[in-house]
C-alpha cells in the first residue's frame, strides 16, 4: 500500500510538471517543433568559425531555428532528463528566456517567452516587442536590439547551492559558460551569429522582463541573420 501511494504522487508530481506553467495555469504555452540532431557542419568547422557577432541583418527567424536553438542551448537530451549543458549534480539552475522582437520569429508573436526545456515548448510571460528595453537596460548597447532574438540566460541559485553550498553559485556560473557556447555553436551551425552581453544593470534588466526575484539574469545573447 505504501509503495502505491508514493507511486501516485510521482506521479501527481510528473503530471503538474508537464501540464502546469509555472506562472499559472492560463498562460500560453507553445509546442516547438522537434530538434534536429544531425546536422550539415561539423563541431571542428563551427568552432573554427565562430564570432561575436554584433551587427544583424533585418530578417527573422523560423519557429524550427528557435527550437533549434534553445534546444542546444539546454534542452533535453536524454530520457533521463539529461541536458546538452553539463550541470553540477544535475540540479540544472538555469531558466532560458527569449525576447521576440516583431517579426523576429515566423509563426511567434513579439513577446518574453520562458523555455520549458522537458516539454521543448515556450511558455508566454509577457507580450510586446521588449528588445528596445533590454538594450537600454544593457548599458544602452543599440546593436543589440537589431538582432531579431535575445536569449537572456537567468539562474535559480538555490536548486544548485541547496546541494553544494556556497560553491554551487560558481557550478552555476561554470554552467552558464557551457549553455552560451552551445547557443553560440548552434547559432554558427545554423549560418546564424551570436552576441553576448553581460554588461547590464542587473535590477533594470529584471525589471524589464518582469523575472521572478529568485531569477537574476545572467547573460543576455543576441541572435540573427549575420550582416
Amino acid at each position: 500500500m505504501k509503495h502505491l501511494m508514493m507511486s501516485v504522487v510521482m506521479v501527481m508530481v510528473m503530471a503538474s510538471l508537464f501540464f502546469f506553467p509555472s506562472s499559472g495555469r492560463g498562460a500560453e504555452v507553445i509546442k516547438l517543433p522537434p530538434p534536429a540532431h544531425q546536422g550539415s557542419m561539423s563541431v571542428e568547422a563551427a568552432l573554427k568559425a565562430r564570432r561575436t557577432v554584433r551587427r544583424f541583418a533585418a530578417r527573422g527567424l523560423s519557429l524550427a531555428q528557435i527550437s533549434q536553438l534553445l534546444w542546444a542551448t539546454d534542452g533535453t537530451s536524454d530520457p533521463r532528463g539529461l541536458r546538452t549543458a553539463p550541470s553540477a549534480g544535475a540540479t540544472f539552475p538555469l531558466e532560458i528566456y527569449l525576447v521576440a522582437g516583431d517579426r523576429g520569429v515566423g509563426q511567434l508573436a513579439a513577446g518574453l517567452y520562458r523555455y520549458r526545456p522537458q516539454e521543448h515548448a515556450l511558455e508566454l510571460t509577457q507580450k510586446g516587442d521588449l528588445r528596445q528595453a533590454v538594450a537600454r537596460a544593457c548599458l544602452f548597447q543599440a546593436w543589440m536590439a537589431e538582432a531579431p532574438v535575445m536569449v537572456v540566460i537567468a539562474a535559480e541559485f538555490a536548486r544548485c547551492t541547496a546541494r553544494y553550498g556556497q560553491r554551487g553559485v560558481m557550478y552555476t556560473h561554470m554552467e552558464v559558460g557551457h549553455a552560451g557556447q552551445n547557443l553560440f555553436l548552434q547559432a554558427e551551425a545554423l549560418g546564424l551569429g551570436a552576441g553576448i552581453v553581460g554588461a547590464f544593470e542587473d535590477r533594470g534588466l529584471s525589471q524589464v522582463l518582469k523575472l521572478p526575484s529568485h531569477h537574476p539574469p545572467l547573460l543576455v545573447m543576441p541572435v540573427g541573420y549575420k550582416h
